[in-house]
């Protein structure tokens, strides 16, 4: 089990791998905020602003998000938005 200190180290890493990602967010008007990591390690994220509705979040969580997190992070095993626009 995972103590709060754990915790907290394991959401500052994944925070600094989404703020090298916000500059591309914000050139957009949007912005990504962690929701939760869950005792599995995976984490949940939301797209907020533009991002939230934009037909290019898929692409955009995949590509970036997903990608810089788990690069930065090896501890995690699963990143998921809570709210990604389907594309049609």
């Amino acid at each position: 089990m995972e103590t709060a200190v754990q915790n907290d180290q394991l959401i500052e890493k994944i925070e600094r791998a989404l703020d090298s990602m916000r500059p591309y967010l914000a050139t957009d008007g949007g912005n990504v905020r962690v929701v939760e990591v869950t005792d599995d390690k995976t984490v949940r994220l939301e797209l907020m602003g533009s991002c939230g509705s934009c037909p290019m979040s898929a692409m955009t969580f995949k590509g970036g998000l997903e990608e810089a997190i788990l690069k930065a992070v090896p501890e995690i095993v699963r990143v998921e938005a809570v709210n990604i626009t389907p594309a049609f």
